[in-house]
């Protein structure tokens, strides 16, 4: 299968999230969770409450109680000037768009899969070019997206996809 753009997106954000401190996890979960972010953008948000009732976990819809737990921890996320809706599952802090939580299992399932057995490869490629930017683009959404992703998206899903 190819690497798209939704796969660049989320392998550039979760290495921007690195980057920026967060643990391997959380940011990839962040880089889900960005890159769901920007494909509903393009297409058009629909309206979803801010405090889901259920959360969702890898299509099964927790119980009452988890939920409940998981609303008590539900925040608002601020990497730089960006922001994202996240809670507290077993010790670590997830992403959420609606009640859909984002994992790293989700990661590996939806974007390291599209790599083959080449994530690494390119995972190590996308921290190194990350790196290459000043902190102030990386705590900058319009200045990751315009500067980072937008100008290398198609050459780099190209590329990942050849590897």
């Amino acid at each position: 299968m190819a690497v798209g753009r939704f796969q660049v997106m989320a392998t550039l954000q979760a290495a921007r999230a690195c980057i920026l401190g967060m643990e391997i996890s959380t940011a990839k979960s962040w880089g889900m969770n960005r890159a769901i972010f920007y494909a509903a953008a393009k297409k058009g948000f629909k309206r979803v409450r801010t405090t889901p009732k259920r959360f969702v976990v890898h299509k099964r819809e927790l119980s009452e109680e988890e939920s409940r737990k998981l609303s008590e921890s539900f925040q608002i996320y601020n990497m730089g000037d960006e922001m994202a809706y996240a809670v507290n599952k077993d010790g670590k802090l997830y992403f959420t768009i609606g009640n859909q939580i984002q994992t790293e299992k989700d990661f590996e399932k939806q974007i390291e899969k599209r790599f083959g057995n080449n994530f690494k490869k390119a995972w190590k490629e996308a921290v190194k070019l990350v790196k290459g930017f000043e902190k102030g683009v990386l705590l900058s959404q319009k200045y990751f997206y315009e500067t980072v992703y937008k100008p290398r998206r198609d050459k780099l899903a190209k590329k990942w996809s050849e590897i």
